[in-house]
């Protein structure tokens, strides 16, 4: 029987500063995280860029816009 598992893409970082300090992450991630990851990183930009937008607008409209 085939195996139809994906799998995983598996990196690490190793940093080292000075003598005493060194940390160390791994990360293990399927294409389907990947794909994940890389919606909620989208939703994230886009709906920020949002906020911004709504920020930039005058105070006049913000106050006509506001609904409790």
């Amino acid at each position: 029987m085939a195996n139809h598992l994906p799998t995983p893409q598996r990196a690490t970082l190793t940093l080292r500063a000075g003598r005493k300090l060194r940390l160390k992450a791994e990360v293990s991630v399927t294409p389907t995280g990947l794909l994940s990851i890389g919606a909620l990183v989208s939703s994230i930009l886009l709906s920020s860029a949002a906020i911004v937008v709504a920020a930039r607008l005058p105070v006049r409209n913000r106050e006509e816009r506001d609904v409790l």
